[in-house]
């Protein structure tokens, strides 16, 4: 039995990953020229695939990055004039407000405590960017959409920028109510580490344009105009992961194929199996206590000190979980539950961590 990493990230490759990048070596893929036709065929179906994955409506723009986190940055220089706020529930949702804040902008916080949530009501309506974190990898919390579109309402001249970076693409969003969207291919989408996906509407192409008419965008070379201009014409303002292009094009294609229903179905099963199983656990339980809040994702154990018993009982059956994240590394288990995770093999994972004592 192959050894299966249900690690958050990077995780097990998605099923078909093996073959395609097979492929691209055989045939020279990893040697194409980024400023080729070919290269441009990769990105234009690249693009194409992931507007038919998600229904994406027509006025984003897909735009290559080497990781999601520098999107952080990149969103602080083109969409945040004066203020920002920033929905804080881990680890993840705070490093975005330290970046802004420590680019000098006016960076506000609403922070809740690790597997809580935090309130959603806004009365300020001046700021620039309002940063959401749906899928907190470090805590397994899930923000409900509801939640998410409350933010339009209250705050309709602000951009709501989402970090799905470990729920995208199971993440079923409704795109006309935010207005960036960025996630890592080394999570759910089953691919090797190296390729941020950023998606940003007119809306917030605007607000950059417009910064950069005020004089308050920096001409970096990589800023979003530069992405945005250059992915126009399906290239990159440098060298990009040219691989990790191609097998992200592949993969979402498979899952066109699979279904997107059916991967968000498959999904709800299998987390929805584990957290029963959790719930009843003599020694084990869910960190996130409210039920509407648990990530189908990222699921979050409480293991107290058997912490590393359990990640060296799951490593025995060649089952590989990470660590709790920071300050909760030692006192918890995180279980990823992707697309490329059969119903089967997280059947067995279930029946190992119900037999763990």
């Amino acid at each position: 039995m192959r050894r299966v990493y249900f690690t958050p990230g990077p995780s097990a490759l998605y099923y078909t990953a093996d073959h395609h990048i097979k492929y691209a070596i055989k045939h020279g893929i990893t040697s194409i020229s980024h400023r080729s036709k070919t290269f441009q065929d990769i990105f234009k179906e690249a693009e194409s695939n992931l507007k038919i994955l998600l229904a994406l409506p027509d006025n984003y723009q897909l735009v290559f990055t080497n990781s999601a986190t520098e999107i952080w940055e990149k969103m602080t220089d083109a969409f945040i004039s004066n203020q920002s706020l920033h929905m804080v529930n881990g680890a993840f949702s705070k490093k975005f407000y330290t970046v802004a804040k420590n680019l000098g902008k006016k960076a506000n916080i609403i922070e809740s405590p690790w597997g809580e949530l935090p309130d959603f009501n806004i009365d300020n309506k001046s700021y620039d960017l309002i940063g959401v974190t749906h899928n907190e990898t470090s805590t397994g919390v899930k923000t409900p959409l509801k939640s998410i579109y409350s933010l339009r309402k209250s705050n309709p001249e602000a951009l709501i920028a989402i970090d799905a970076v470990s729920s995208l693409p199971v993440l079923n969003l409704d795109y006309t109510k935010v207005d960036t969207v960025y996630a890592s291919v080394q999570k759910a989408f089953g691919l090797p580490a190296g390729l941020g996906v950023w998606l940003v509407n007119d809306r917030a192409e605007e607000k950059a344009l417009k910064m950069k008419e005020d004089g308050l965008l920096r001409d970096t070379f990589h800023n979003v105009l530069s992405l945005i201009d250059q992915a126009r014409k399906y290239q990159t303002p440098s060298t990009p992961n040219i691989l990790g292009i191609y097998l992200f094009s592949q993969v979402v294609k498979d899952m066109i194929d699979r279904g997107l229903k059916q991967i968000r179905n498959d999904s709800v099963y299998k987390s929805a199996i584990m957290y029963n199983m959790l719930d009843q656990h003599d020694i084990l339980q869910p960190f996130v206590n409210d039920k509407s809040l648990r990530s189908e994702t990222i699921i979050v154990v409480d293991s107290g000190s058997r912490t590393k018993d359990l990640i060296n009982f799951l490593s025995d059956y060649k089952m590989e979980v990470g660590n709790g994240y920071g300050k909760m590394k030692d006192k918890q288990v995180r279980i990823a539950n992707f697309p490329t995770h059969s119903k089967e093999q997280f059947e067995l994972l279930v029946d190992l961590i119900d037999k763990f004592e």
